[in-house]
């Protein structure tokens, strides 16, 4: 299959303005929030890295996920989710990520497409077309010389984006996981209650670690599968094991 870069030829670059974007920044110093092995507070999906333990700095340079934006179910009170795919962060205290956000607002629901340098603050990718349904997909690429390449497509309405270099430099990153994730977005100190998505199913997840490319299940490197947890152990959502392909799984919520 063509990989998305080969893609774009037949799709067409959007114009988009970049707006300052204020959830997403994490309740914590790490942007991972572990409850114990295996569960989160704020992250769910699944993470890739040569050891779950002490993965090697500077291995990851490529991670690609699709997903489809979800038809959110009606919460008593605003709540808010994204999906994403990024490096770092899964035990690292930067990430470069960039994904759709699908919150419930006043009784509607809202869609927008973000990027985050982390810590620097996220951004909204305003203009880019985005409606439920819609096939997203994702890219984060190393170029070299502490840059990023961030790209974002929907597929559905064949468009992309590429985020401008100069919002995209890291020289802190430490490059030593992949990641594809459902977030409960977070604001000051605390996480948001999570959007009721139903389900999101995340397929084509592919990155490239220690030079080498394949799916999240590649048995090159270890994988985590991060349930989102309260600190109380309540679940709020899980992902589905892999497919037998290593590229696919359903995060289902469970509870905002």
């Amino acid at each position: 299959a063509a990989t998305l870069k080969e893609q774009r030829s037949k799709m067409k670059e959007v114009s988009c303005t970049i707006s300052p974007f204020t959830r997403h920044s994490s309740s914590s110093s790490m942007p991972h929030t572990p409850v114990d092995e295996g569960t989160s507070l704020n992250w769910s999906g699944y993470a890739a890295a040569t050891s779950l333990t002490k993965p090697t700095t500077g291995s990851v340079s490529y991670v690609t996920g699709t997903w489809v934006v979800p038809k959110l179910t009606a919460t008593p009170n605003n709540s808010y989710s994204a999906a994403w795919v990024g490096i770092d962060g899964y035990s690292s205290s930067t990430v470069e990520q960039l994904g759709s956000e699908s919150d419930w607002i006043n009784g509607k629901q809202q869609n927008y497409v973000w990027f985050e340098m982390y810590p620097q603050g996220a951004y909204e990718i305003v203009g880019f077309p985005i409606n439920i349904g819609d096939t997203m997909a994702a890219e984060v690429t190393y170029v070299g010389r502490n840059t990023f390449e961030l790209s974002i497509y929907n597929i559905t309405k064949r468009s992309y984006f590429v985020v401008p270099s100069s919002y995209t430099k890291a020289a802190n990153a430490k490059r030593s996981s992949a990641e594809w994730i459902v977030e409960a977005p977070s604001e000051g100190s605390s996480v948001l209650p999570l959007a009721d998505f139903g389900s999101i199913k995340f397929s084509g997840c592919q990155a490239t670690i220690s030079g080498k490319t394949g799916t999240i299940g590649n048995s090159s490197w270890k994988d985590d599968p991060l349930t989102m947890a309260t600190q109380s152990g309540i679940v709020k959502d899980v992902p589905s094991v892999l497919t037998s392909n290593g590229a696919s799984f359903i995060v289902t919520w469970d509870h905002e």
